[in-house]
């Protein structure tokens, strides 16, 4: 009877101990790397697909706060010039309180002229605020680009004050406000769309009075300025018949003559103006004299009242001041307003587009987050078991490695 012996080599079972020994060891120091990053993309080689995912989406909310960044600059400049607006505001109506003083009937021309010096105070102080810069040394109100000083003045007439830039306003994108406003539109009057005309009355004028000049057509207009002369006056059976000659002050030109004949004492209309229009009540002398000069910018309005208020030398004269002042300060006044009605709503804007650019960044980071990072619950679980198959693999390897034939040698 022949027995047949086995031998079981201990060798080869304990290579592929030793081998899962250290696999399970490399993965369990993975997972524990990945708790304690709390992601589950510590490397690109990890997940190429969920690291470039993740780049991606960091990349966007980097741009993101850098546009954010500029958009906090631009709000700045925006309602600091909104601001700026408002004190414009306060200064004209503080401005307007006193023109009104100065129709007190009962006011002599020295005490108009100390009106008019404070006046002139209030004027500076519009100028100034029209060139202020913001905390970067820009101008608020360049427009489409200027100068460091947007507006210069006052310079020769009939263009006494000028806008030294390119009007216009910068429009908004989709996560960026203008840094300026334009001043053109606040501070400079356009002869076709605003039609601010100063009418004043000669020094030697006692009897009339004037309305103010209206556009007539509009596309007429040309903006320049008008002296009226009366030249001959004739009443009779109630009626006055008056002749006056028109002349362009600019070029000295005559532009017309008129004859009108009204109830005396009632009011009568100049329509001989190119697109301008003048109603005139009382009765005139010859000699009298009308003049009618276009105000081509809100400090023009200023200085004219400052000058016919200052050099005003009889109640009808301060009067015909005070009524036309007050007509083209409101003028100049609704510009303003409507300028700073803009940067209201560049200012609502930049409000929005921080609610959409925070609701982006949100998702974005909601993406990234699913793109890398670690769910704790699973991680933690995982970890667990890798840990609970290591112990294991441990054991088997300490057996293993009592598998030796001196071990069974007495």
């Amino acid at each position: 009877m022949t027995s047949s012996l086995t031998r079981l080599g201990s060798a080869n079972t304990y290579d592929n101990a030793l081998r899962n020994l250290s696999m399970r060891q490399s993965a369990l120091s993975n997972l524990q790397e990945n708790l304690t990053s709390g992601k589950k993309v510590v490397r690109a080689s990890d997940d190429p697909t969920g690291a470039a995912q993740a780049e991606r989406a960091m990349t966007r909310i980097s741009r993101i706060a850098t546009d954010q960044r500029a958009l906090e600059s631009q709000r700045n400049s925006i309602a600091m010039a909104e601001g700026t607006l408002g004190d414009v505001t306060d200064a004209l109506q503080n401005f307007r309180e006193l023109v009104v003083s100065a129709g007190n009937g009962v006011l002599s021309p020295a005490e108009r002229k100390s009106i008019a010096i404070q006046l002139q105070g209030l004027r500076d102080q519009v100028f100034s605020l029209a060139n202020r810069k913001d905390s970067n040394g820009q101008p608020l109100f360049s427009a489409l680009g200027s100068a460091l000083a947007p507006f210069v003045g006052p310079n020769a007439p009939p263009q006494d004050y000028a806008f030294n830039g390119l009007p216009g306003q910068s429009a908004s994108s989709e996560v960026a406000i203008p840094f300026t406003l334009d001043g053109d539109s606040a501070f400079m009057l356009q002869t076709n769309r605003d039609g601010v005309y100063n009418v004043s009355l000669g020094s030697s004028t006692t009897n009339l009075k004037t309305g103010p000049a209206t556009l007539n057509p509009p596309t007429a207009a040309t903006g320049a300025s008008y002296s009226i002369s009366f030249t001959s006056v004739t009443a009779a059976a109630g009626n006055t018949t008056a002749s006056y000659d028109i002349i362009d002050s600019g070029s000295g030109v005559p532009v017309a003559t008129g004859t009108k004949t009204y109830s005396t004492g009632q009011s009568f209309t100049v329509t001989e103006m190119p697109g301008l229009s003048l109603t005139i009540t009382g009765t005139p002398a010859v000699a009298d004299t009308v003049k009618v000069e276009s105000s081509p910018s809100l400090f023009s309005v200023l200085d004219d009242a400052i000058s016919n208020i200052g050099s005003a030398s009889s109640n009808a004269t301060a009067s015909q001041a005070v009524s036309q002042a007050l007509g083209n300060i409101d003028i100049g006044m609704s510009r303003v307003s409507a300028v700073r009605g803009q940067a209201g709503d560049l200012l609502n804007r930049a409000d929005r587009i921080t609610s959409n650019q925070e609701a982006r960044s949100i998702q974005l980071e909601a993406d990234r987050s699913r793109a890398e990072d670690l769910d704790m619950v699973k991680g933690i679980s995982d970890f667990q078991n890798q840990q609970t198959g290591y112990q294991a693999a441990l054991q088997s390897y300490a057996q293993v490695q009592k598998l030796s034939l001196f071990n069974y040698i007495s």
